[in-house]
């Protein structure tokens, strides 16, 4: 009998992948790099099994990552944002990259809402002084939503989602996307300086990039309104997180959401932590049991087409 020709192996920059996922991806040898891979442990991955793809949940994959890969074709995201891949060098190899767009957006979606909601009504600090003993009836105002005006800086899947529930919620909404000609009926499209100058809610849904970094830094908070509200659940490098403190400190934000950080995961002694009327959570916006199926489904499947697409080209 002649010995078993091994399957091409699939790295996965995580411990797990859902089963539904995995399934589709039985012709191949799956390697999980834990939970939180460093690029030494990729590095390593990488020369020993030579993988023909990569699937990124955490990590970065950087030039280096990359470069020890001799099979690599594809790298695919589990998830939409993809500034994690160094994509120039990827593409100076040949390697395709791809995101699982949308997989997560009603996910997302949901989140931002519920750190809207928490910081215009005050629920975290609220539940705090309750639990002291404190009992602020007579003395609390929240402001209502309704008639406000929502700011929206990108519209795609999820700010769409986003812009919907506060159109429902009788706001106007506004919104800023270099790459979206047309909005749905509800929705101004106008400049960014336009979206934090008039707006009372600022909600990030664009993807990170050289361009955008530290997109709000301390000129545009000062074009904000004050008592404005700020919200983050794309990513945490299009904010100067200096710049933020001391909006929050000086009240010219009312309050903030962040669940996306420039370096993650947040040190225990981050500044960030200690600041009143910020409410942070550990960048589960998209994480969902739901989501979490969808993400691995959506990069698995990126995964085999491009593998499908490289094999027809190589065929004779």
């Amino acid at each position: 009998m002649s010995p078993a020709v091994p399957k091409p192996v699939i790295l996965i920059t995580g411990a797990d992948l859902a089963p539904e996922a995995q399934a589709m991806l039985t012709a191949f040898d799956l390697v999980y790099a834990g939970r939180t891979p460093a690029e030494e442990d990729l590095v390593r991955l990488c020369e020993a099994h030579q993988p023909v793809a990569i699937i990124v949940r955490y990590g970065r994959i950087t030039e280096r990552v990359i470069g020890a890969c001799t099979r690599l074709q594809v790298i695919s995201k589990h998830g939409s944002g993809i500034d994690t891949i160094d994509v120039k060098a990827a593409n100076a190899r040949g390697v395709a990259v791809k995101a699982a767009t949308g997989a997560n957006a009603a996910a997302v979606a949901e989140h931002t809402w519920a750190l809207i909601l928490a910081c215009a009504k005050s629920v975290v600090d609220l539940s705090a002084r309750m639990r002291e003993g404190y009992w602020d009836k007579a003395t609390h105002k929240s402001p209502e939503l309704d008639g406000r005006t929502l700011g929206l800086v990108g519209l795609g899947a999820i700010g769409a989602r986003v812009a919907a529930v506060g159109l429902a919620m009788g706001l106007r909404v506004l919104a800023h996307d270099p790459f979206v000609k047309a909005a749905p009926s509800g929705i101004n499209l106008c400049g960014l300086r336009e979206v934090l100058r008039d707006s009372d809610i600022v909600s990030l849904h664009c993807p990170l990039n050289a361009e955008n970094a530290r997109l709000l830094d301390r000129e545009a908070f000062a074009l904000m309104r004050t008592g404005a509200i700020l919200v983050n659940t794309a990513r945490g490098g299009l904010i100067d997180e200096d710049a933020l403190v001391e909006a929050l400190e000086s009240g010219k934000l009312m309050a903030a959401g962040l669940d996306t950080f420039a370096a993650e995961p947040l040190s225990p002694d981050h500044r960030l932590r200690g600041v009143p009327r910020l409410i942070l959570t550990p960048h589960v916006g998209g994480v969902s049991g739901t989501a979490y199926t969808k993400m691995g489904v959506a990069a698995a499947r990126n995964t085999l087409e491009t593998l499908d697409a490289q094999l027809s080209l190589s065929a004779p």
